[in-house]
């Protein structure tokens, strides 16, 4: 398990592993993935490069992506408080 996915720019040693971690388990079992970060911005909070390439490419193909909104939940409990 990764914590505060994209929280934090990943190294090459966790760009590595996250890509070996999805290649295990690429159609043998399912990975969830949840953030605050549009995933049009992953790629480039991977780090770009040949290994976010990779990283993206095992994610987008055969999924599932469930869109719970644009509401920023802290922005929301702010103007409500």
């Amino acid at each position: 398990m990764i914590d505060e996915w994209l929280l934090d720019s990943p190294d090459d040693s966790v760009r590595g592993m996250l890509l070996e971690l999805l290649e295990r388990r690429y159609d043998a079992t399912s990975t969830v993935f949840c953030t605050q970060y549009a995933k049009k911005d992953w790629h480039q909070r991977l780090g770009g490069g040949v290994h976010a390439d990779a990283i993206m490419d095992r994610i987008v193909h055969n999924t599932l992506w469930i869109e719970t909104g644009s509401t920023n939940m802290r922005e929301h409990t702010a103007m409500t408080a």
